[in-house]
């Protein structure tokens, strides 16, 4: 059997339909602040308002998706957090702010103090990793919108970064033949794993071991990798064009920068764990849209950056490849199979 993100629930070509509509709505708002000018809405790594004094001021939200369920059915609450804080100042480096500040909102079926006090942990972990404070938060206690046996929750954050506008990155400068740097990534980062569930959890059991891996639910839980300090440093010692994050829809987010081409034809070994949700019956095309294949961050810059760049990554104990260059054929093209 095939398997694909939409038969395991997530239509991506639908989200994008309705993203459509809630930006149209949202920008409605725009005008409503004089105080704040909006310089980008709706569409890129993070909302930018021009705030007095000619600071730019961005802001981002995002959560950890499904991969809350595994944490549950690990019974393992203490590396979740910073995989929210990762994927928000991940994020919203991508235009060269620096994050100065987070919060968080957990929701959970029931109160657990213990079960708090883990998931915190795991916050104030990635924070100090990426150098941002955080500020405050919410815990929501609602048994009757979070539904599960014993313990259910989920969990979501928000950043707030500064850019000057003179250093704001939103890939505009993308040009032909500039290099694709790839940044490493831990596993499956915090997307894809209602494919990755329905793939492997139908077949395997998360106590079940992967050659090089562990076990599929130690491979599963991996945190997030945090790019904040190389890429901040990366943004202030070299020419860069555009930053990406490999999230939801993998590589087709390297749309978001400039509508160009981007050609990838040199990806690292895409980790254990990955190959085993693709034996499945999961097609290339398929994986290069959903998942990250090894690749969490990329970093787009003129070629004579290039070794510069990895330096810096090597310096922060990250590994970071060659992995493709900007073409004039419009569309993202992986290995020669065009995904978007």
């Amino acid at each position: 059997m095939v398997l694909t993100y939409k038969k395991a629930g997530v239509d991506i070509s639908q989200i994008k339909q309705s993203q459509k509509t809630i930006g149209k709505l949202i920008a409605s708002t725009h005008n409503l602040q004089k105080k704040a000018k909006i310089t980008h809405g709706f569409g890129h790594y993070a909302g930018i308002i021009e705030i007095p004094g000619g600071k730019l001021l961005a802001t981002h939200t995002d959560g950890v998706g499904t991969k809350v369920v595994i944490a549950n059915m690990m019974k393992k609450y203490n590396t979740i957090g910073i995989d929210c804080v990762a994927m928000n100042v991940n994020d919203i480096i991508c235009i060269g702010a620096t994050p100065i500040s987070f919060v968080d909102y957990i929701a959970a079926n029931k109160n657990d103090q213990q079960i708090f006090k883990k998931i915190v942990e795991g916050l104030v972990k990635g924070a100090k990793k990426s150098a941002v404070p955080i500020v405050g938060g919410e815990t929501a206690i609602m048994p009757d919108v979070i539904e599960g046996k014993g313990f259910a929750f989920d969990l979501a954050g928000m950043v707030v970064g500064l850019v000057e506008k003179r250093k704001l990155i939103l890939g505009s400068k993308i040009k032909k033949g500039d290099v694709i740097i790839g940044v490493k990534s831990t596993g499956i980062h915090s997307n894809g794993y209602s494919l990755a569930r329905k793939a492997l959890l139908t077949k395997y059991s998360l106590k079940d071991k992967i050659k090089g891996a562990g076990t599929i639910g130690e491979a599963l839980l991996r945190p997030t990798e945090i790019y904040t300090k190389p890429v901040l440093e990366i943004i202030q010692k070299c020419k860069v064009n555009g930053l990406a994050h490999i999230t939801g829809g993998a590589f087709t987010k390297l749309l978001r920068l400039k509508k160009t081409g981007y050609e990838i034809d040199n990806l690292p070994k895409i980790p254990p764990i990955m190959g085993l949700v693709e034996e499945q019956g999961v097609k290339d095309e398929e994986m290069y849209k959903t998942f990250n294949m090894g690749v969490g961050f990329c970093v787009i810059s003129p070629k004579d950056q290039a070794t510069k760049i990895k330096l810096i990554f090597k310096k922060h104990r990250i590994s970071s490849y060659e992995i493709g260059q900007i073409i004039s054929k419009r569309g993202v093209f992986v290995n020669s199979i065009k995904i978007a």
